[in-house]
């Protein structure tokens, strides 16, 4: 019951470091589009090889337009969040990619075509209201913020959330290893063509010493999230998963406190503590609820295996 929830936090929280790792490559000289494309490069190369080390079947493309879109949706989402920043502060922004869980729960309703449950509802509007203090935002002039940096972070949040919906798509006759190739490949991809290809060629990437961002960027923003997204969302639920999600906040506001000795006000902490028992009031006050989707899902994942093997 715990298992494939603690999966999804544990994705997000990876998340929740991508942010410190670009900041401290920016203090090495290195810009936000090089640290981005850094990120999917290396993280495909890695997938590449841990797909040659584990999987043992023959590569299969079956449901290859699935992962096409899980892989265009992440690239999209660090594209937009990265051109709201031009416009908006990064507290904002930050509070901004994370309507991700109101978009998310929607996209949940509509797809199952059933309301949220009572405590979902609750913990979604614990969840909002612990985001602004937590990222910083009360003191923050909202009359000034240009309308395109609106449109820009909104549209980072629902490529978000709409990732989270179709790599929690299952595929048959798939690994999850191949599934992690296909998906950083069309990840990288789409980064390549907005962001900054030249660091590969250029001596950027190795000669400069980008490449220790880009491994570090590649594993916690890539390849550990997607991993662990693949194996939990269909089992968790869409709905779930994007309140599990909101851990990434908390995660990213300790981190940079740690490695950048950024400060952190009582008001921030007080939003933390609202976020974290926004997360767990699902868990701790409907665990009937949350083992039976468990159960449902995996029943149903179970089937869609044994079919593709027959």
């Amino acid at each position: 019951m715990y298992l494939y929830p603690l999966l999804v936090v544990i994705a997000a929280s990876s998340f929740g470091i991508v942010s410190t790792i670009i900041k401290l490559a920016m203090r090495s000289g290195f810009s936000v589009s090089e640290a981005v494309t850094s990120q999917f490069f290396i993280g495909f190369c890695i997938a590449v090889c841990i797909s040659l080390v584990t999987n043992r079947s023959n590569f299969s493309f079956k449901g290859v337009k699935i992962l096409l879109f899980a892989g265009m949706l992440t690239g999209l989402t660090n594209i937009l969040y990265g051109h709201s920043l031009n416009f908006l502060p990064a507290s904002l922004a930050v509070v901004l990619l994370f309507q991700f869980t109101w978009i998310g729960m929607l996209i949940s309703c509509i797809t199952r075509r059933q309301f949220p449950s009572r405590i979902e509802f609750i913990s979604l509007i614990i969840l909002v209201a612990g985001t602004i203090p937590a990222a910083g935002i009360i003191d923050v002039d909202l009359s000034q913020i240009p309308f395109q940096g609106w449109l820009w972070g909104l549209a980072a949040a629902l490529c978000y959330s709409l990732f989270l919906y179709v790599n929690g798509k299952t595929t048959a006759s798939m690994t999850t290893s191949n599934r992690l190739v296909l998906v950083s490949f069309f990840a990288f991809m789409t980064t390549a063509a907005f962001q900054s290809p030249e660091i590969i060629w250029n001596g950027t990437l190795f000669n400069e010493g980008l490449w220790i961002y880009g491994l570090a960027l590649g594993l916690f923003g890539m390849i550990i999230p997607v991993f662990l997204f693949t194996i939990a969302v269909p089992k968790v639920g869409l709905g779930m998963s994007s309140i599990l999600s909101a851990v990434e906040l908390p995660i990213a506001v300790m981190v940079s406190v740690i490695l950048l000795s950024e400060t952190v006000t009582t008001l921030q902490i007080a939003g933390i503590v609202t976020i974290v028992i926004g997360i767990s009031l699902p868990t701790l006050l409907d665990k009937d609820g949350l083992l039976k989707n468990v159960k449902a899902k995996y029943r149903k994942s179970d089937k869609v295996a044994k079919g593709s093997s027959i």
